[in-house]
């Protein structure tokens, strides 16, 4: 069994191509990810641009991710990296994680658009949401952020966010620590915690103040 932690950038479909937003909205033009053995060691690692083939980069997400119109430009699309990617994953039995649906509902969508012939239903079988087993884990009823995750586990972030490669580099540290229960909830215990408002500790809050306004049971 091996395990593999994915992180998608995406941009935009231009909104004058209004036949194509009714299938998918979205283009993926970055994939990062790592592959991790049966132990949750990192062994292996993935990352490609990908071209858009229905609008040019934003600017918005430029800012957000660094990539650029000129990044893309002589990248290929997102078939041929896409199947790269499937290659690279190779046949031995795997799960896929990701934080959050938002990357499996871009692949799925995306896939059904641009390459018919996948069978989408393999990503559902293979695919975990490491935010939703986070977020049980602590009994928290919020999307907990990434960066906040983090946070929370006294670690920095480790590169620069909304990279697809360092992203799925921090997910997967998270999905590392998970699997040692004990180790996992005396990290985080601070979030936890906040289940006591009289013992929240000023630390927690200075280190992630949305936090403070986060529900759990």
């Amino acid at each position: 069994m091996i395990h593999v932690v994915l992180d998608l950038e995406m941009n935009p479909i231009k909104r004058t191509e209004k036949e194509i937003r009714r299938q998918v909205t979205d283009e993926v033009i970055e994939i990062g990810a790592v592959k991790l053995d049966d132990k949750y060691k990192q062994v292996d690692e993935f990352q490609c641009y990908v071209k858009p083939q229905h609008g040019e980069i934003t600017k918005h997400i430029t800012k957000l991710t660094g990539i650029t119109n000129e990044t893309v430009a002589d990248k290929e699309t997102f078939v041929k990296e896409f199947n790269n990617f499937m290659d690279w994953i190779g046949t031995e039995d795997v799960t896929l994680y990701s934080w959050s649906t938002s990357d499996m509902n871009q692949l799925k969508n995306e896939c059904r658009f641009k390459i018919p012939t996948f069978d989408v239903n393999w990503l559902e079988k293979h695919w975990v949401d490491l935010q939703k087993a986070f977020d049980d884990k602590i009994g928290l009823h919020n999307n907990l952020a990434l960066k906040h995750a983090i946070g929370a586990m006294n670690r920095n972030f480790e590169g620069t966010a909304h990279t697809a490669l360092a992203d799925a580099e921090n997910t997967a540290a998270i999905l590392a620590l998970m699997q040692d229960n004990e180790a996992f909830m005396k990290t985080m215990q601070p979030v936890i915690d906040l289940l006591k408002p009289n013992e929240l500790s000023s630390s927690i809050g200075d280190l992630c103040p949305e936090l403070m306004n986060l529900k759990f049971d």
